[in-house]
């Protein structure tokens, strides 16, 4: 019986083998005439080996420093415990949606927002509209964020912390997101939450292999602006980045009609907070959430940005009108995602299903970029004499341990290689910075 199992097996595999080779010209033909067989051959297949030496290498982790992390976090924890009680008036169980819904509407009669069937809802949603009016909301907020940190990030880590190496070793999806984003799991590296301190603090138990080495760090600065500017052709937004400037002071400029002298830090921040909304195609009623303005105000602030940038506008319409055409966007190396909710009749699905077609090509064409910087830097790094490794990348930063003398080197090579890893009309640019552990680095 054993016999005959194996023999299906393996005539199911050579089966499974065949349809796949036979597969082969036809896939090529489609990518060709999609302008994706480059993509393929050119950048996911080298990209895949170069992720395959990072997952190899792993990062390695201070597991003192982290046990320690997790006893101090739990004295935290208890202090919140006992905040959140002194603000109820009354003991409970922090941890039990139930319980706290009972607290915040009935025991302390705030505005009921949402119920299930269960009985109120104390989503994040819900906590953010609640936060300015008790001061326990802000303290179940930080209470859960901490305790996420405790549970999925220190000791996680501790959980898949190899006991001989010391080094975790995450492995990096290539095809899980319809950006083209790469993501991590086992563990997941790239979600950390640094909103608070002690989210930021966790990175500092990732350090480098050996002794006299760092951990040093390159991030593409404002890549989706950029990005947006070489995409919409926006003449005033490509000659603010050809100048080098600091893009959310120009926009300060440009929105509140002042010169850059009288820029001041709470416009930059709403100028911010404008820039990034318009590549997420922010409503009015979304940016006003995020700066604590009226929505008329928000309207005020789009509108203003869009007679700076007119181009910015007119992409932001035409790509929607492209993708209810052809049932897809496509990112600067011809990356599809295919938007077939942009047709809906239902009004919120079609509305994410446009701000979705709007963002993929920004966000979309920044991943391609990085992950052609990745495959360029590797086969620099494995042809020059440098002591060093690319360890991880995060979004639009990579992370890699280098022998202290090679520091200078390998920061030049990256700078550059990232700089020059796609032509844009506008310049890519890179920040970098090393420490002895990735939150040192910053």
């Amino acid at each position: 019986m054993g016999a005959a199992r194996n023999s299906d097996c393996g005539a199911t595999f050579r089966t499974e083998s065949y349809a796949i080779a036979a597969l082969e010209e036809a896939v090529r033909i489609a990518l060709t005439n999609n302008e994706q067989l480059d993509l393929l051959t050119e950048l996911e297949l080298p990209l895949s080996l170069v992720l395959a030496q990072m997952e190899v290498q792993g990062v390695v982790v201070d597991t003192q420093a982290l046990e320690k992390m997790k006893t101090d976090l739990q004295g935290r924890l208890d202090t919140l415990v006992a905040d959140i009680h002194a603000a109820a008036g009354e003991p409970f169980n922090v941890n039990s949606p139930k319980q706290l819904g009972v607290v915040l509407f009935e025991t302390l009669q705030l505005p009921v927002i949402k119920k299930t069937k269960t009985g109120y809802s104390t989503s994040v949603d819900v906590l953010e509209q609640l936060k300015d009016q008790h001061p326990i909301i802000e303290l179940v907020m930080t209470y859960r964020t901490l305790v996420k940190l405790q549970s999925t990030y220190i000791e996680g880590l501790l959980k898949v912390t190899d006991q001989q190496t010391q080094k975790v070793h995450t492995r990096f999806n290539q095809t899980l997101t319809q950006t083209g984003r790469l993501s991590s799991v086992d563990p997941n590296l790239q979600n950390i939450p640094v909103r608070l301190e002690e989210g930021r603090r966790i990175r500092s138990v990732f350090k480098a292999s050996q002794p006299g080495w760092k951990i040093y760090a390159a991030d593409y600065s404002q890549i989706e602006l950029r990005v947006l500017a070489h995409i919409a052709q926006d003449e005033n937004l490509i000659a603010a980045f050809k100048a080098d400037m600091d893009i959310h002071t120009k926009t300060a400029m440009d929105v509140f009609h002042v010169a850059a002298a009288d820029v001041t830090s709470n416009m930059r921040r709403q100028a911010k907070a404008v820039n990034f909304g318009i590549v997420y195609g922010i409503s009015d009623y979304g940016l006003s959430q995020n700066l604590g303005i009226t929505r008329a105000e928000a309207q005020t602030f789009i509108d203003r940005y869009f007679e700076s940038y007119p181009k910015v506008k007119s992409f932001m319409e035409d790509v929607v009108i492209e993708t209810r055409q052809r049932g897809y966007v496509e990112t600067i190396l011809h990356r599809r995602r295919y938007i077939p909710e942009i047709t809906s009749k239902n009004f919120n699905i079609r509305g994410f299903a446009e701000r979705t077609a709007m963002n993929t090509p920004i966000q979309g064409s920044a991943a391609d970029i990085i992950k052609e910087a990745m495959v360029l830097l590797a086969a620099e790094l494995a042809v020059s004499n440098l002591a060093a490794n690319l360890l991880l990348q995060v979004h639009d930063e990579l992370i890699f341990e280098v022998a202290e003398g090679d520091l200078a080197q390998l920061d030049t090579l990256v700078k550059t290689v990232m700089a020059n890893a796609v032509e844009l009309d506008v310049p890519l640019k890179a920040d970098s910075a090393f420490g002895e552990s990735w939150y040192d680095a910053k």
